[in-house]
């Protein structure tokens, strides 16, 4: 698919409206866009928003370790592992606002809540996550430049043919394996934040260390201090798993099975952000869920506008596109999954000998629906 995707099938689940007649010129189509959000108000920080929304989940955090000490020795602590599982997602959520300084709009505040919310409450490097996740921002579903799609998994047809040995088995059934292999992201996560610090990639390294090691102290301290030995090691393996899955699981729709660019591609800001995303309908409890990343395009076209202004921005964003040709992509929550799924299971298939290589198309988007 190439940048102009205005001649392209539209799915069933692609929002239309009626185009205005006049065009701008694609040179400025962000800048036009950007004004009509500014004047808007949108990107004016919402405190007391995150007054409450950071209270709230600190209150939850604090109410999930008092029960947990308070049960002791029992299989009721299943229940506390998946609380808490979903605690340390909606930490990470704030995480991930204050690394992209949606909160105060400040360098050093913004750094301090998410030393607060990554690192000491969850145990997951804010300098760490912040650098690997400017990258993606910067070149969204781009081969060799965004670290989000050059990892485990294949997401274009000429990558999971590339792969070799283990890495081809895996791409192979990755549309199989997706569910499981997200009980290993919590570790990952905390695993890549020891390495940044360890190898000096990020800045500040001794308050970060200082954090991580508050936390992983705080945490395996009360963890085995309540439970003996091996139920402590199965609650961590539990609560763990559940916090990767949690985050996997809201991750995944916002990219997978939307447009693929090839390295070195020159496709403008705005339609490189729209058309690798793609947004997930729902109310209060999805935008909750998902922590605001349901509006994936917004997100990814103003990064600092701060979660609450997302679905209020988005009207805006549709008629925009529309007016300027470029499709915007929504779909359901159930039906986000069978698509992103979809998209990894026929990309592994080009690891199979005799595979057609003009199928299937490296974004399923266009085709989503029919």
């Amino acid at each position: 698919m190439t940048a102009n995707a205005a001649t392209h099938d539209v799915p069933a689940d692609r929002i239309e409206v009626p185009a205005a007649p006049a065009r701008t010129p694609r040179h400025s189509d962000y800048a036009v866009l950007l004004r009509r959000v500014r004047d808007a108000g949108l990107l004016d920080r919402r405190p007391w928003y995150y007054v409450w929304k950071g209270g709230a989940v600190l209150l939850a955090l604090a109410a999930g370790w008092t029960a947990f000490v308070l049960i002791g020795d029992s299989w009721w602590q299943l229940a506390t592992a998946a609380f808490l599982a979903a605690v340390f997602a909606q930490f990470a959520f704030l995480g991930h606002d204050a690394g992209h300084r949606q909160i105060a709009g400040s360098r050093r505040a913004d750094f301090l809540l998410g030393l607060l919310f990554g690192n000491l409450a969850i145990g997951v490097s804010i300098g760490w996550w912040t650098s690997n996740h400017n990258r993606h921002h910067a070149h969204p579903n781009t081969e060799d430049a965004d670290p989000d799609i050059m990892g485990v998994l294949a997401h274009s047809s000429a990558r999971a043919r590339a792969g070799r040995g283990l890495r081809k088995l895996v791409f192979r059934y990755q549309g199989w394996l997706f569910f499981p292999m997200l009980l290993l992201e919590g570790a990952s996560l905390h695993f890549s934040s020891v390495r940044a610090i360890v190898r000096g990639d990020i800045s500040r390294r001794g308050v970060e260390a200082a954090t991580l090691i508050a936390h992983a102290a705080g945490y395996l301290g009360i963890v085995f201090l309540v439970l003996p030995p091996l139920p402590a090691i199965g609650f961590i393996a539990l609560q763990q798993g559940l916090f990767g899955l949690y985050m996997g699981s809201t991750f995944a729709p916002n990219h997978k099975g939307m447009e693929v660019f090839p390295a070195g591609d020159s496709t403008d800001y705005l339609r490189r952000q729209v058309l690798s995303s793609r947004n997930v309908r729902g109310g209060l409890v999805t935008d909750t869920a998902f922590g605001g990343l349901n509006y994936q395009i917004e997100h990814h076209l103003f990064p600092s506008m701060p979660r609450p202004n997302l679905r209020r921005a988005q009207p805006i964003v549709v008629q925009y596109c529309a007016e300027i040709e470029v499709p915007y992509y929504e779909t359901g929550v159930i039906s986000s999954y069978t698509q992103a799924l979809g998209h990894l299971h026929a990309v592994g298939q080009h690891t199979r000998p005799g595979a057609d290589d003009s199928s299937p198309q490296d974004r399923i988007g266009a085709h989503a629906g029919q």
